[in-house]
C-alpha cells in the first residue's frame, strides 16, 4: 500500500470500536501503522482517542501517510458543540486535523441545517478533510448532500455478506459518495455462514479474509475491521491479497440470511 491523499481513503483500516484498554489500544494502532494500515478509525464515543493518539506517535509512520477518522456523538451535535468537541478530539488525538470527520448517528441532538453548517465551518478551517456521516439512510443522505457546502464524502454503515446494504451501495455508487462498512465480519458470525467456509477452504483461507475480500472488491467500499491482537490485524490484512473470482461474489451475493448486528433504539430505520 502506499497512501497518496489524493487517492481518496484507503480500501481497509482498522477499527477500534470496544478497544478501550489505553496499552493494548495504542499498541494495536502503533501494530497496525507499522505492518502498513494507511487507516485508522475511532470515535468521540468510543472513549478512546488519546490511545489512538498515543499509538500514531509511537509508530514509525508520518502522519501525512495515513488516514485518520473520527466522528462526533449524537450528544455533542449541536452546532457549538460540534467545534468544540471536534477540537478536543484532534488535541486527544494529537493531531492539527482528521481527514474525515463523520456525524456517528443522525440521532439525539442532530438537526441537518445546525450540525452540518459545524461540520462546513471545520471544513473550511482546515480541521478536517472531508465531511462524512454514519448510519444514514438514503433520504438523510440526500438532505445532507443539499444542505452541505463541502461535499459529502462517505457514508459509514455496517455492511458484511449477511447484511449487504444493497439500496446504500447502489446511492454511493451513483453519487459518489464512500461506503465504510462497520463490522465487516459481523461481530464473528461470518464464521458460521457455509458459503464463506466453502470459499475459504477453496482459497485456503480465513473466513474473515474472504468476508472482508468481498466487501473490498465492491466499488466505493471500504472495510474497517474492528481487531486488537497481533494475529487478527495480521489476518485481516492479508484479505487485501485475496482476489475473489465471479463464481464467489455470486456465492456470497447471493446469501439467503440476514442478520443487523447493530441496532439501537435511536436507530434511523
Amino acid at each position: 500500500m502506499s497512501y497518496d491523499d489524493s487517492d481518496g481513503i484507503p480500501k481497509l483500516g482498522l477499527g477500534t470500536w470496544q478497544n478501550t484498554d489505553g496499552e493494548d489500544c495504542a499498541h494495536s494502532v502503533k501494530y497496525a501503522l507499522d505492518l502498513g494500515y494507511e487507516h485508522i478509525d475511532t470515535a468521540q464515543a468510543y472513549s478512546n482517542e488519546e490511545y489512538v493518539g498515543e499509538g500514531i506517535e509511537e509508530s514509525s509512520v508520518s502522519r501525512e501517510d495515513f488516514f485518520l477518522a473520527t466522528k462526533v456523538w449524537i450528544d455533542n451535535l449541536e452546532h457549538d458543540d460540534v467545534l468544540e468537541t471536534t477540537q478536543t478530539s484532534l488535541d486527544k488525538l494529537g493531531t492539527e486535523y482528521v481527514d474525515l470527520l463523520y456525524v456517528h448517528w443522525p440521532a439525539r441532538e442532530y438537526d441537518a441545517e445546525e450540525t452540518l453548517a459545524a461540520f462546513d465551518q471545520l471544513y473550511d478551517e482546515g480541521k478536517i478533510e472531508h465531511v462524512g456521516v454514519s448510519n444514514f439512510e438514503p433520504e438523510h443522505l440526500a438532505e445532507a448532500q443539499e444542505i452541505l457546502d463541502a461535499p459529502l464524502f462517505a457514508n459509514q454503515v455496517e455492511m458484511h455478506p449477511l447484511l449487504q446494504q444493497d439500496e446504500l451501495h447502489d446511492y454511493a455508487v451513483e453519487n459518489d459518495i464512500q461506503l465504510v462498512a462497520y463490522s465487516p465480519l459481523a461481530r464473528g458470525e461470518v464464521f458460521d455462514v457455509p458459503e464463506l467456509n466453502d470459499i475459504a477452504e477453496k482459497h485456503g483461507v480465513s473466513e474473515a479474509q474472504v468476508s472482508l475480500a468481498w466487501v473490498m472488491q465492491k466499488e466505493n467500499v471500504v472495510a474497517i475491521p474492528k481487531a486488537t491482537g497481533e494475529d487478527h490485524i495480521e489476518d485481516n490484512f492479508a484479505a487485501l491479497d485475496l482476489e475473489l473470482d465471479d463464481e464467489d461474489v455470486t456465492k456470497i451475493d447471493d446469501i439467503d440470511r440476514t442478520s443487523r448486528e447493530v441496532d439501537p433504539n435511536f436507530a434511523p430505520w
